[in-house]
């Protein structure tokens, strides 16, 4: 536990209270007062209002639509049935800038809506909440399908045979079965939503603002430092509350039921209403999931020659100091660092989480872990600017800063996806080689990693796409002559003209296919390791 510790308190809770510390402790003196003031405040209450209902709206919206994705992959055997489940993920591990940007070509001004019917919603709610909606499909979908898969269908029936009419057999037995993976699901979003930044960023202009971007308005373009610290910790108290509730559902769900083999319950569609509701996800998936994501391509290509792809390579366009085809290449380098610091801390954290005299404390650490995924990316990020100034940890200037914030989102991926396996190794064999002399070390490396190898495989796959894709701390900490994918796209996005706006495009476009190309190699691997080809 020591470096996973040490990690998250340099690098986590000390830029967090830095800042913090920054904005309420004022001429020597700590302000609490501040906090009153700030919360008093109409603008900020407004945003505050503006933040839950939306996450909430957003929530209802995903479950009300999700849901029956959820039942169709995971009772509903039918060709290209694993090629949806990769379409309904790929929302999920695409940056929010890439999300937004999707939405902007799809909804802007001369978007798809604007060319056929004069109608635009980039500048409403129904923009935010359908972007929301895209990138949370897959949420619900994984965690309420994943359960739904190993429910035994025969106690649904058995209620059928006694004469219950099929709505009121799932009302009645499988919806309380699913309810603790339904909970889950809805907090995830709502937890993802709350704290929505990317998205409103983009889509909601001057408008719509959540806390997340009420933070980097005020920190970034106000300077109001105090304002920021008191929203920051307003946020911090929501997402420990939904943490915790979080923890508490994943436990219901995890001892209350008997599942069975999920490749047992799945079965070719029977009836008109399977077929029918077969046609009505798969229209769905089309119309939500991938529309947008074909606008985006499509925008990025209206310029004769692949124009706007070979203007990224002109360093001459007055919007950065480099060609922005270069972003590519330091998004890259930038994702493989973070990448390696993920896996390396958050399999030391895996490991001593599973060990079974592992006290409370270290149990306790698990929760603290999912901390960076809610808390404000936009503090993290400014805090490392205030934090980070001082010898011996003065990284201002240094490249690794960037990849140190990338690898805060990505450790929990990783401790996520390898816990599970670990759990699973039988500690029988790491006694029995104990006893024969084996060294902790060689405990690891002899039976531990061959077991685990797939999913670290895997976790490294999560951890690679979520560090390309980070943007509310890399925003603040990437140099200009360096930028990373989703910064170049904001930065373009801001800038007036067609080419600015077709330049985003193309790099949009870029930035989802190296996401897309590292989620279906995750498939693949995840495939080969279920069939036993590897």
């Amino acid at each position: 536990m020591a470096l996973p510790v040490a990690f998250f308190a340099v690098f986590f809770a000390y830029p967090v209270a830095a800042i913090v510390r920054r904005g309420l402790r004022i001429d020597g003196a700590w302000r609490f007062g501040r906090i009153a003031d700030v919360l008093g405040d109409a603008g900020i209450r407004h945003v505050l209002w503006f933040t839950t209902w939306q996450a909430l709206a957003s929530t209802a919206l995903t479950l009300l639509i999700a849901l029956p994705g959820a039942y169709v992959l995971a009772r509903l055997d039918f060709p290209g049935r694993q090629i949806l489940r990769a379409v309904v993920t790929v929302p999920f591990v695409l940056p929010t800038v890439v999300v937004g940007t999707a939405f902007l070509a799809l909804l802007g001004h001369g978007g798809l809506l604007d060319q056929l019917w004069g109608v635009r919603l980039d500048t409403t709610v129904w923009a935010i909440l359908l972007a929301h909606v895209f990138f949370n499909y897959a949420v619900v979908v994984r965690t309420v399908g994943g359960l739904w898969a190993q429910l035994d269908p025969r106690q649904e029936e058995a209620a059928r045979m006694l004469g219950a009419s099929p709505l009121t057999a799932w009302r009645t037995v499988t919806l309380p079965a699913l309810a603790p993976a339904v909970a889950a699901a809805a907090l995830m979003v709502f937890l993802f939503t709350f704290t929505s930044f990317g998205v409103v960023q983009i889509l909601g202009g001057p408008t719509f603002s959540t806390l997340e971007v009420e933070i980097y308005r005020q920190t970034s373009e106000i300077f109001d430092l105090s304002t920021a610290a008191v929203l920051t910790l307003v946020q911090f108290a929501a997402v420990g509350a939904i943490l915790a509730v979080h923890a508490w559902t994943v436990r219901r769900r995890e001892g209350a039921l008997k599942l069975v083999d999920a490749a047992l319950t799945a079965r070719r569609p029977r009836g008109a209403g399977q077929w029918t509701l077969l046609a009505g996800v798969l229209a769905t998936s089309a119309v939500l999931l991938l529309l947008p994501l074909a606008v985006l391509v499509q925008r990025s290509l209206t310029a004769p020659g692949f124009g706007y792809y070979r203007a990224l390579t002109d360093p001459d366009g007055g919007v950065f100091p480099v060609a922005p085809i270069s972003a590519v290449g330091t998004s890259l380098s930038y994702a493989a660092a973070a990448t390696a610091i993920a896996v390396v801390i958050g399999s030391l954290a895996a490991a001593a989480l599973t060990r079974r005299d592992a006290g409370r404390l270290v149990r306790g650490f698990d929760a603290l872990l999912m901390l960076p995924l809610g808390v404000s990316a936009v503090t993290v990020g400014f805090g490392f600017l205030i934090a980070l100034d001082k010898p011996p940890l003065d990284l201002r200037q240094s490249w690794i800063l960037v990849p140190l914030a990338q690898a805060l989102v990505g450790v929990p991926f990783v401790v996520r996806t390898m816990l599970p396996v670990l759990r699973a190794v039988d500690a029988r064999l790491r006694e029995a080689a104990a006893v024969l002399g084996a060294s902790p070390w060689r405990v690891w490396r002899e039976v531990d990693l061959p077991m685990v190898r797939r999913a670290l495989l895997v976790a490294a796959g999560f951890a690679f796409a979520v560090s390309l894709g980070e943007f509310g701390a890399t925003v603040f900490i990437a140099r200009p002559d360096n930028p990373t994918l989703p910064v170049a796209v904001a930065r373009l996005l801001s800038r007036p003209g067609d080419l600015n706006y077709g330049q985003a495009m193309a790099l949009s476009t870029i930035l989802m296919v190296v996401c897309a190309v590292a989620l279906l190699l995750l498939e693949r691997l995840r495939t080969a390791d279920r069939s036993g080809e590897l």
